[in-house]
Protein backbone atom coordinates (compact mmCIF):
# COMPACT_ATOMS: atom_id res chain seq x y z
CA UNK A 1 0.00 0.00 0.00
CA UNK A 2 1.43 3.11 -0.84
CA UNK A 3 1.83 6.03 2.09
CA UNK A 4 -0.27 8.78 1.77
CA UNK A 5 1.58 12.26 1.44
CA UNK A 6 2.79 14.06 4.05
CA UNK A 7 0.99 16.78 3.11
CA UNK A 8 -2.89 16.89 2.70
CA UNK A 9 -4.80 18.33 0.13
CA UNK A 10 -8.22 18.73 1.53
CA UNK A 11 -7.07 21.24 4.33
CA UNK A 12 -5.61 23.29 1.70
CA UNK A 13 -9.52 24.16 0.48
CA UNK A 14 -9.87 25.77 3.61
CA UNK A 15 -7.32 28.45 3.55
CA UNK A 16 -7.68 31.58 1.75
CA UNK A 17 -5.95 32.62 -1.80
CA UNK A 18 -3.32 34.60 -0.34
CA UNK A 19 -2.18 32.33 2.00
CA UNK A 20 -2.31 29.87 -0.28
CA UNK A 21 -0.66 32.55 -2.81
CA UNK A 22 2.76 32.86 0.24
CA UNK A 23 3.00 29.23 0.85
CA UNK A 24 3.45 28.62 -3.06
CA UNK A 25 5.76 30.76 -3.60
CA UNK A 26 8.12 30.17 -0.20
CA UNK A 27 8.11 26.76 -1.38
CA UNK A 28 9.40 27.59 -4.39
CA UNK A 29 11.68 29.52 -3.42
CA UNK A 30 13.14 26.66 -1.13
CA UNK A 31 12.89 24.09 -3.86
CA UNK A 32 14.74 26.41 -5.65
CA UNK A 33 16.30 25.53 -9.52
CA UNK A 34 15.49 21.94 -8.79
CA UNK A 35 11.94 22.55 -9.07
CA UNK A 36 10.23 24.21 -12.63
CA UNK A 37 7.05 25.24 -13.15
CA UNK A 38 5.71 24.90 -16.33
CA UNK A 39 2.38 26.73 -17.58
CA UNK A 40 -0.08 26.20 -20.47
CA UNK A 41 -1.64 29.46 -22.29
CA UNK A 42 -5.01 28.26 -21.14
CA UNK A 43 -3.92 27.71 -17.63
CA UNK A 44 -6.35 30.09 -15.32
CA UNK A 45 -4.19 33.56 -13.94
CA UNK A 46 -3.23 32.88 -10.52
CA UNK A 47 -1.93 29.47 -11.18
CA UNK A 48 -0.42 30.73 -14.64
CA UNK A 49 1.36 33.77 -12.70
CA UNK A 50 3.87 30.95 -10.66
CA UNK A 51 5.12 29.33 -13.69
CA UNK A 52 8.79 29.45 -14.97
CA UNK A 53 8.37 28.99 -18.58
CA UNK A 54 4.85 30.10 -20.52
CA UNK A 55 3.65 28.50 -23.46
CA UNK A 56 2.39 26.12 -25.87
CA UNK A 57 2.51 22.25 -24.67
CA UNK A 58 5.22 21.03 -27.01
CA UNK A 59 7.24 24.69 -26.75
CA UNK A 60 7.27 23.76 -22.79
CA UNK A 61 8.11 20.67 -22.76
CA UNK A 62 10.97 20.77 -25.10
CA UNK A 63 12.59 23.80 -23.03
CA UNK A 64 11.82 21.94 -19.59
CA UNK A 65 14.38 19.18 -21.41
CA UNK A 66 17.14 21.58 -21.51
CA UNK A 67 16.53 22.07 -17.87
CA UNK A 68 19.22 19.74 -16.54
CA UNK A 69 19.15 21.01 -12.98
CA UNK A 70 15.31 20.37 -13.08
CA UNK A 71 14.90 17.36 -10.89
CA UNK A 72 11.05 18.22 -10.86
CA UNK A 73 9.02 19.74 -13.57
CA UNK A 74 5.36 20.55 -12.83
CA UNK A 75 3.20 21.20 -15.79
CA UNK A 76 0.13 23.13 -15.12
CA UNK A 77 -1.49 21.61 -18.27
CA UNK A 78 -3.25 18.84 -18.99
CA UNK A 79 -2.45 15.08 -18.91
CA UNK A 80 -0.78 14.66 -22.51
CA UNK A 81 0.85 17.51 -22.15
CA UNK A 82 2.84 16.10 -18.97
CA UNK A 83 3.69 12.99 -21.21
CA UNK A 84 5.19 14.16 -23.51
CA UNK A 85 6.95 16.53 -21.14
CA UNK A 86 8.41 13.15 -19.30
CA UNK A 87 8.97 11.72 -22.90
CA UNK A 88 11.22 14.46 -23.35
CA UNK A 89 12.66 14.64 -20.39
CA UNK A 90 15.86 13.58 -19.50
CA UNK A 91 15.84 9.52 -16.32
CA UNK A 92 17.26 12.13 -13.75
CA UNK A 93 13.96 14.13 -14.46
CA UNK A 94 10.17 13.95 -12.70
CA UNK A 95 7.24 15.00 -14.41
CA UNK A 96 4.29 16.11 -12.25
CA UNK A 97 0.88 16.58 -13.29
CA UNK A 98 -0.67 18.59 -10.04
CA UNK A 99 -4.38 17.12 -9.96
CA UNK A 100 -4.79 13.70 -12.63
CA UNK A 101 -8.09 15.19 -13.12
CA UNK A 102 -6.90 17.70 -15.58
CA UNK A 103 -7.33 15.72 -18.78
CA UNK A 104 -8.45 16.95 -22.51
CA UNK A 105 -11.76 15.70 -23.54
CA UNK A 106 -10.62 16.04 -27.68
CA UNK A 107 -7.82 13.46 -26.61
CA UNK A 108 -9.96 10.91 -24.87
CA UNK A 109 -11.96 10.69 -28.50
CA UNK A 110 -9.12 8.62 -30.09
CA UNK A 111 -7.65 5.50 -27.48
CA UNK A 112 -5.39 3.25 -28.71
CA UNK A 113 -8.43 0.11 -28.90
CA UNK A 114 -10.18 2.00 -31.39
CA UNK A 115 -7.58 3.36 -33.50
CA UNK A 116 -5.65 -0.12 -33.94
CA UNK A 117 -9.03 -1.48 -34.39
CA UNK A 118 -9.60 1.15 -37.71
CA UNK A 119 -6.34 0.13 -38.62
CA UNK A 120 -7.12 -3.40 -38.69
CA UNK A 121 -10.61 -2.72 -40.72
CA UNK A 122 -8.57 -0.37 -42.99
CA UNK A 123 -6.48 -3.09 -43.83
CA UNK A 124 -9.17 -5.60 -45.18
CA UNK A 125 -9.63 -3.30 -47.67
CA UNK A 126 -6.13 -1.28 -48.08
CA UNK A 127 -2.30 -2.33 -47.53
CA UNK A 128 -2.12 0.12 -44.29
CA UNK A 129 1.14 -0.01 -44.18
CA UNK A 130 2.27 1.01 -47.54
CA UNK A 131 -0.31 3.28 -48.24
CA UNK A 132 -1.87 5.13 -45.12
CA UNK A 133 0.74 7.08 -43.06
CA UNK A 134 -1.03 7.99 -39.34
CA UNK A 135 -0.81 11.68 -37.82
CA UNK A 136 -1.87 12.34 -34.42
CA UNK A 137 -2.66 15.83 -32.86
CA UNK A 138 0.25 16.69 -30.31
CA UNK A 139 -2.97 16.71 -27.92
CA UNK A 140 -3.44 13.03 -27.90
CA UNK A 141 -2.18 10.20 -25.77
CA UNK A 142 1.52 9.14 -25.77
CA UNK A 143 0.29 5.71 -26.92
CA UNK A 144 -1.33 7.10 -30.42
CA UNK A 145 2.17 8.77 -30.44
CA UNK A 146 3.58 5.34 -30.14
CA UNK A 147 1.17 3.82 -32.62
CA UNK A 148 2.16 7.00 -35.37
CA UNK A 149 6.11 5.76 -34.02
CA UNK A 150 5.84 2.14 -34.68
CA UNK A 151 3.35 2.81 -38.44
CA UNK A 152 6.26 5.37 -39.97
CA UNK A 153 3.76 8.40 -39.18
CA UNK A 154 4.28 11.53 -37.19
CA UNK A 155 3.01 13.57 -34.67
CA UNK A 156 1.81 17.37 -35.88
CA UNK A 157 0.90 20.46 -33.57
CA UNK A 158 -1.74 22.85 -34.23
CA UNK A 159 1.58 25.30 -35.81
CA UNK A 160 2.98 22.23 -38.41
CA UNK A 161 -0.03 20.75 -39.33
CA UNK A 162 0.15 21.89 -42.91
CA UNK A 163 4.30 20.69 -43.19
CA UNK A 164 3.00 17.37 -41.38
CA UNK A 165 0.65 16.51 -43.73
CA UNK A 166 2.62 17.28 -47.10
CA UNK A 167 5.83 14.90 -45.50
CA UNK A 168 2.96 12.56 -44.76
CA UNK A 169 1.71 12.40 -48.73
CA UNK A 170 5.41 12.31 -49.76
CA UNK A 171 5.25 8.94 -47.63
CA UNK A 172 2.42 7.29 -48.58
CA UNK A 173 -0.87 8.69 -50.80
CA UNK A 174 -2.96 8.75 -47.44
CA UNK A 175 -3.15 9.92 -43.83
CA UNK A 176 -5.41 9.05 -41.48
CA UNK A 177 -5.14 11.81 -39.35
CA UNK A 178 -6.39 12.25 -35.39
CA UNK A 179 -7.53 13.35 -33.02
CA UNK A 180 -9.05 16.53 -34.59
CA UNK A 181 -11.12 16.54 -37.31
CA UNK A 182 -10.96 19.78 -37.44
CA UNK A 183 -7.17 20.64 -37.65
CA UNK A 184 -6.82 17.73 -39.63
CA UNK A 185 -10.06 19.47 -42.71
CA UNK A 186 -8.69 22.91 -41.53
CA UNK A 187 -4.71 21.53 -42.37
CA UNK A 188 -5.82 19.71 -45.87
CA UNK A 189 -8.29 22.15 -46.96
CA UNK A 190 -5.86 24.62 -47.29
CA UNK A 191 -3.84 22.27 -49.19
CA UNK A 192 -5.74 22.63 -52.02
CA UNK A 193 -7.61 18.89 -51.08
CA UNK A 194 -11.27 19.03 -51.98
CA UNK A 195 -13.33 18.35 -49.03
CA UNK A 196 -15.26 14.82 -50.28
CA UNK A 197 -11.46 13.40 -50.51
CA UNK A 198 -11.45 14.20 -46.67
CA UNK A 199 -13.96 11.65 -44.95
CA UNK A 200 -14.81 11.00 -41.71
CA UNK A 201 -14.17 7.78 -39.66
CA UNK A 202 -16.65 6.98 -37.07
CA UNK A 203 -15.24 4.57 -34.64
CA UNK A 204 -18.69 3.61 -33.01
CA UNK A 205 -19.94 2.67 -36.64
CA UNK A 206 -19.04 -0.36 -38.81
CA UNK A 207 -15.85 0.48 -41.30
CA UNK A 208 -15.98 3.96 -39.66
CA UNK A 209 -19.74 4.56 -41.49
CA UNK A 210 -17.81 4.69 -44.86
CA UNK A 211 -18.18 2.55 -48.00
CA UNK A 212 -15.21 1.30 -49.71
CA UNK A 213 -15.67 3.41 -52.97
CA UNK A 214 -15.30 6.41 -49.77
CA UNK A 215 -11.98 5.07 -48.16
CA UNK A 216 -10.84 4.11 -51.67
CA UNK A 217 -11.27 7.63 -53.10
CA UNK A 218 -10.04 9.46 -49.85
CA UNK A 219 -6.79 11.02 -49.46
CA UNK A 220 -7.11 12.40 -45.73
CA UNK A 221 -9.41 9.79 -43.05
CA UNK A 222 -10.44 11.96 -40.34
CA UNK A 223 -11.25 10.65 -37.10
CA UNK A 224 -14.47 11.72 -35.44
CA UNK A 225 -13.01 14.17 -32.81
CA UNK A 226 -13.08 17.91 -31.26
CA UNK A 227 -12.19 20.32 -28.98
CA UNK A 228 -15.21 20.89 -26.78
CA UNK A 229 -14.22 24.73 -26.57
CA UNK A 230 -13.25 25.31 -30.35
CA UNK A 231 -16.56 23.87 -31.83
CA UNK A 232 -18.33 26.34 -29.39
CA UNK A 233 -17.38 29.45 -31.63
CA UNK A 234 -19.94 29.96 -34.56
CA UNK A 235 -19.62 31.43 -38.26
CA UNK A 236 -22.70 33.71 -37.04
CA UNK A 237 -20.29 35.28 -34.21
CA UNK A 238 -18.14 36.42 -36.69
CA UNK A 239 -20.49 38.06 -38.29
CA UNK A 240 -21.98 39.52 -36.04
CA UNK A 241 -18.25 40.91 -34.92
CA UNK A 242 -18.14 42.32 -38.21
CA UNK A 243 -21.44 44.29 -38.25
CA UNK A 244 -20.91 45.73 -35.27
CA UNK A 245 -17.15 46.61 -35.11
CA UNK A 246 -16.09 48.11 -37.94
CA UNK A 247 -12.55 46.95 -39.26
CA UNK A 248 -12.36 44.35 -36.58
CA UNK A 249 -10.06 41.31 -37.73
CA UNK A 250 -10.56 37.41 -37.06
CA UNK A 251 -7.92 35.31 -35.53
CA UNK A 252 -9.00 31.82 -34.69
CA UNK A 253 -7.60 28.52 -34.12
CA UNK A 254 -7.49 25.79 -36.37
CA UNK A 255 -9.54 23.95 -34.10
CA UNK A 256 -12.32 25.74 -34.70
CA UNK A 257 -14.72 24.92 -38.28
CA UNK A 258 -14.12 24.72 -41.29
CA UNK A 259 -16.82 27.26 -41.95
CA UNK A 260 -15.60 29.46 -39.13
CA UNK A 261 -11.98 29.39 -40.72
CA UNK A 262 -13.21 30.28 -44.09
CA UNK A 263 -14.44 33.70 -42.51
CA UNK A 264 -11.38 34.58 -40.38
CA UNK A 265 -8.83 36.92 -41.68
CA UNK A 266 -6.46 34.96 -40.04
CA UNK A 267 -5.77 31.17 -38.88
CA UNK A 268 -2.96 30.76 -35.67
CA UNK A 269 -1.77 28.11 -33.25
CA UNK A 270 -1.46 29.56 -29.51
CA UNK A 271 1.74 31.58 -30.14
CA UNK A 272 0.76 32.56 -33.40
CA UNK A 273 -2.33 34.23 -32.44
CA UNK A 274 -0.22 35.85 -29.68
CA UNK A 275 2.52 37.25 -32.31
CA UNK A 276 -0.16 38.15 -34.56
CA UNK A 277 -1.46 40.40 -31.94
CA UNK A 278 1.04 41.94 -30.13
CA UNK A 279 2.86 42.67 -33.86
CA UNK A 280 -0.07 44.80 -35.07
CA UNK A 281 -0.34 48.30 -34.71
CA UNK A 282 -1.74 50.36 -31.70
CA UNK A 283 -5.83 50.84 -32.12
CA UNK A 284 -6.41 47.47 -34.58
CA UNK A 285 -9.17 45.34 -33.01
CA UNK A 286 -9.51 42.10 -32.74
CA UNK A 287 -12.27 39.32 -32.14
CA UNK A 288 -9.99 36.13 -31.04
CA UNK A 289 -11.40 32.73 -31.44
CA UNK A 290 -9.98 30.43 -28.59
CA UNK A 291 -9.73 29.70 -24.82
CA UNK A 292 -10.76 32.37 -22.87
CA UNK A 293 -8.02 32.85 -20.25
CA UNK A 294 -5.71 33.41 -23.23
CA UNK A 295 -7.64 36.65 -24.30
CA UNK A 296 -8.15 38.03 -21.53
CA UNK A 297 -4.65 38.06 -20.90
CA UNK A 298 -4.11 39.39 -24.35
CA UNK A 299 -7.10 42.11 -23.31
CA UNK A 300 -4.71 43.13 -20.30
CA UNK A 301 -1.09 43.18 -21.81
CA UNK A 302 -2.15 45.21 -24.83
CA UNK A 303 -4.56 47.99 -23.62
CA UNK A 304 -3.53 49.74 -26.46
CA UNK A 305 -5.81 47.56 -28.55
CA UNK A 306 -9.14 46.77 -28.90
CA UNK A 307 -9.73 42.85 -28.14
CA UNK A 308 -12.87 40.69 -27.88
CA UNK A 309 -13.88 37.42 -27.21
CA UNK A 310 -15.48 35.67 -30.53
CA UNK A 311 -17.74 33.74 -28.17
CA UNK A 312 -20.57 35.24 -26.76
CA UNK A 313 -20.63 32.90 -23.95
CA UNK A 314 -17.36 31.48 -21.56
CA UNK A 315 -15.42 29.23 -23.27
CA UNK A 316 -12.91 27.77 -21.08
CA UNK A 317 -10.45 24.75 -21.01
CA UNK A 318 -12.26 23.14 -18.29
CA UNK A 319 -10.11 20.46 -17.11
CA UNK A 320 -7.02 22.49 -17.09
CA UNK A 321 -8.88 24.67 -14.76
CA UNK A 322 -9.33 21.82 -12.27
CA UNK A 323 -5.33 22.80 -11.31
CA UNK A 324 -5.62 25.23 -8.96
CA UNK A 325 -3.62 27.24 -5.79
CA UNK A 326 -4.50 24.30 -3.42
CA UNK A 327 -3.33 21.44 -6.10
CA UNK A 328 0.04 23.80 -7.04
CA UNK A 329 0.64 23.91 -2.90
CA UNK A 330 0.03 20.52 -2.15
CA UNK A 331 2.47 19.10 -4.75
CA UNK A 332 5.71 21.79 -3.67
CA UNK A 333 5.02 21.46 -0.61
CA UNK A 334 5.19 17.70 -0.67
CA UNK A 335 8.53 17.64 -2.62
CA UNK A 336 9.65 19.97 0.21
CA UNK A 337 9.38 16.83 2.57
CA UNK A 338 10.54 14.53 -0.68
CA UNK A 339 7.59 13.22 -1.68
CA UNK A 340 6.29 13.12 -4.96
CA UNK A 341 2.70 13.03 -5.49
CA UNK A 342 0.73 12.27 -9.00
CA UNK A 343 4.07 11.27 -11.02
CA UNK A 344 3.43 10.89 -14.91
CA UNK A 345 5.25 8.16 -16.04
CA UNK A 346 5.35 6.83 -19.71
CA UNK A 347 6.25 2.83 -20.02
CA UNK A 348 9.84 3.02 -22.02
CA UNK A 349 8.93 0.96 -25.21
CA UNK A 350 6.07 3.52 -25.52
CA UNK A 351 8.24 6.58 -24.54
CA UNK A 352 10.76 5.65 -27.18
CA UNK A 353 8.28 4.89 -30.17
CA UNK A 354 6.53 8.10 -29.06
CA UNK A 355 9.94 10.52 -29.41
CA UNK A 356 10.39 8.16 -32.24
CA UNK A 357 7.05 10.31 -33.90
CA UNK A 358 7.89 13.55 -32.60
CA UNK A 359 11.28 13.37 -33.61
CA UNK A 360 10.01 12.05 -37.42
CA UNK A 361 7.83 15.88 -37.12
CA UNK A 362 10.86 18.03 -35.58
CA UNK A 363 13.44 16.85 -38.81
CA UNK A 364 10.83 17.92 -41.03
CA UNK A 365 9.58 21.31 -39.30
Amino acid sequence: MTASPPVALDPLYQLADPVLEARIQAAKESLGERCLILGHHYQREEVYRFADLTGDSLKLSRLASQRSKAQYIIFCGVHFMAEVADILSGPEQTVILPDLAAGCSMADMADLPNVEQAWRTLGKQLDCETRITPLTYVNSTADLKAFCGDHGGSVCTSSNAEKVLQWAFSQREKVLFFPDQHLGRNSGFRLGIPLEEMVLWQPTLPNGGLSAEQIERARIILWEGFCSVHTLFQPAHADLFRQRVPGIQVIVHPECTLELCQKADFLGSTEQIQDRVRNAPAGSKWAIGTELNLVNRLKKEMPDKEIHFLCPIVCLCSTMFRIDLPHLCWVLENLLQDYVVNPIRVPPREAAAAKMALERMLSVV
